[in-house]
């Protein structure tokens, strides 16, 4: 079976990553026992069970002694059928058992496994995008899928193979006096040295095993890197792709060598492991056949108790790794409960506002607004202060870091201010459920994201009860229509991996109907047209100009030609709104926006 929490080979260490992480991120016993509390019935029947089973995997030796001290000595046909009868029975019995404590070990651990991966999914889910910026996202796929799988291991493997290694250790051990106190004495002499020798050949594998793990996985990156779209993209365009192959040929080559180790290795153990197993027994016989230990044995006797004696390594010296099985279970728990115990920074208030988002005006306001990132220097917003009628439109421009997207971004509340307060129709939007703040505020972003599923399923991720008629409504709106109508299956199509079928406007421009199925009040729009060309451009524009058609509309300008029909224009510095007004008044004014305008128009003189 593949090493585990609590599995794989004897002579493990600790591994120092689930030190640190315990050290980092404590975990209670108390609480990890909490998860099961709900299950406590299902528990102690397992427990029972295992209990049952060991006591029962004892009885086999000493039907074998009946069998050859007794039975067939005396040709006791009776007693040897009862004896064959019974080792059957006890077989069958412990496999029924085997059976029952699997399914009720795996049911729990399944329960427990989904409870966990439900909650850490929706806890994220939660937590602002400041949190997906710092974390690398194959982190958190990392923990939600395999961290809260591999525990599945620590409910349905560990924890039952502890108690189950625990009481077949104690229950041989009693067995076994009973047998011969002699042999027993003599156990205690040669089993340890054969642990011990065990042990080292074991850990000598799991180094050796440990690194062709890490290159494997190296390979797999390189193998994801290389050879995903993106990658190859690069690759091509940079011309790098000899020194890939290259890379990877030398990842290849260093993995041949460490399989060869690691087969060399595995062959030492079982070879080690087939010397203690002729070794122990053997001294056990000498024992028994000198007159000064032998103590009048019988051969069944001896018989008995080498079985015995043999079924007491493999769980001794899985006890033996008590220490890893449970520090490294108990390392799982801490890197899951590390996210579970993330505080969440936008949160529903406890009273909410109750919002009818279809009778929303729209006015927007932000007052005495100031934001400060973690860790920051400086303040992102330094007291912002706009008002945005209901149904008109607001332009903002100012340079790369002046505070644009920020300010935009706490509308949707996917950050609230450090100080002052954010308002539509005068309802501060901390006071607003979320729910309802996402049916209000619709935002279609620079970057669009596209499911990889069909275009109908991406549109509906907006409304799930959207109507076809609705969505195929919203695609024409957004200038979209055609564009999706060309495709192979229409609105049945894939859009494939990141969206690759479309281009960026056509992206854009899907990304404008999916908003406009939730019909919010209030627009914002994060312009994404300074890499398009000008036809494309005019097409999102246009698709631009009819999502915001009766609504509050907030538009973050990257090109600044777009911005002139705007009803207000709001020019940002350093966090500060240092110019406000149309755009034939501040060109007038002959401040920060004429100069941007001015430097924009001889730009494009350049590239035109």
């Amino acid at each position: 079976m593949p090493d585990g929490p609590g599995r794989g080979g004897p002579g493990r260490r600790v591994d120092p990553a689930d030190r640190a992480q315990l050290e980092r991120s404590p975990v209670s016993l108390r609480r990890v026992a909490a998860l099961f509390r709900p299950h406590r019935g299902p528990v102690g029947v397992v427990v029972a069970l295992i209990v049952v089973a060991a006591a029962a995997a004892l009885a086999p030796p000493f039907l074998l002694r009946l069998v050859i001290d007794r039975a067939l000595p005396e040709r006791d046909v009776p007693l040897l059928l009862q004896a064959v009868g019974a080792m059957v029975a006890v077989a069958a019995v412990t496999a029924l058992i085997g059976v029952l404590q699997t399914w009720l070990s795996t049911s729990v651990g399944q329960q427990v496994m989904h409870g966990l991966r439900t909650a850490v999914f929706a806890h994220l889910q939660r937590q602002s995008p400041a949190f997906f910026t710092r974390t690398r996202g194959g982190e958190v796929q990392s923990r939600i899928t395999h961290d809260i799988s591999a525990m599945q291991s620590v409910v349905t493997s560990t924890a039952t193979s502890l108690a189950a290694n625990a009481t077949t250790v104690t229950g041989t051990l009693v067995a076994m006096v009973a047998l011969s106190w002699r042999l027993s004495l003599l156990s205690l002499v040669v089993l340890p040295p054969a642990v011990l020798l065990t042990r080292r050949v074991a850990r000598m594998r799991r180094a050796v095993t440990a690194a062709r793990q890490r290159k494997l996985a190296e390979l797999h990156a390189q193998v994801e890197e290389g050879l995903s779209i993106s990658g190859v993209l690069l690759s091509k365009t940079v011309g790098a792709g000899g020194a890939q192959v290259r890379r990877f040929a030398g990842t290849s080559e260093d993995l041949v060598a460490l399989e060869i180790r690691s087969q060399l290795a595995g062959r030492w153990r079982m070879g080690t492991m087939g010397v203690v197993f002729a070794a122990v027994p053997g001294f056990t016989y000498l024992a028994a056949g000198l007159p000064a230990t032998s103590g009048g044995m019988t051969i069944g006797t001896l018989v008995a108790f080498t079985t015995l004696q043999a079924a007491l390594f493999r769980p001794l010296m899985s006890l033996l790794d008590v220490q890893v099985a449970v520090t490294a279970s108990m390392a799982l728990f801490s890197r899951v409960f590390e996210y579970l115990d993330l505080p969440v920074e936008i949160t529903d208030p406890p009273d909410p506002v109750r919002v009818e988002p279809a009778a929303v005006r729209g006015e927007v306001r932000w007052e005495q607004v100031s934001h400060r990132y973690p860790d920051a220097h400086r303040l992102a917003l330094d007291g912002v202060d706009l008002a945005v009628p209901a149904g008109t439109s607001l332009a903002v421009v100012g340079e790369t870091g002046s505070g644009k997207t920020t300010l935009t971004s706490l509308l949707p509340r996917l950050a609230d201010p450090t100080t002052g307060r954010v308002t539509i129709d005068g309802i501060d939007l901390r006071h607003m459920a979320l729910a309802d703040l996402a049916r209000v505020v619709g935002v279609v972003s620079q970057e669009t994201y596209l499911l990889h599923a069909s275009v109908r399923e991406n549109l509906r991720y907006a409304d799930p009860g959207a109507s076809d008629a609705r969505i195929e409504d919203a695609a024409r709106r957004a200038q979209v229509h055609d564009v999706i109508a060309a495709l192979p299956q229409g609105y049945d199509t894939v859009v494939g991996a990141r969206g690759h079928r479309f281009s960026g406007g056509e992206k854009q421009r899907l990304a404008i109907a999916r908003t406009l199925l939730r019909d919010p009040r209030v627009l914002v729009l994060d312009e994404a047209t300074s890499a398009l060309d000008n036809a494309t451009e005019l097409a999102v524009q246009t698709a631009l100009a009819e999502a915001g058609r009766g609504r509050t509309t907030i538009t973050i300008a990257h090109r600044l030609s777009t911005v002139a029909g705007a009803d207000s224009i709001a020019v940002l510095h350093a966090g500060r709104v240092v110019e406000r007004g149309t755009h034939a008044e501040l060109l007038a004014a002959g401040g920060r926006y004429a100069r941007l305008v001015a430097a924009a128009a001889r730009t494009a003189a350049l590239t035109g």
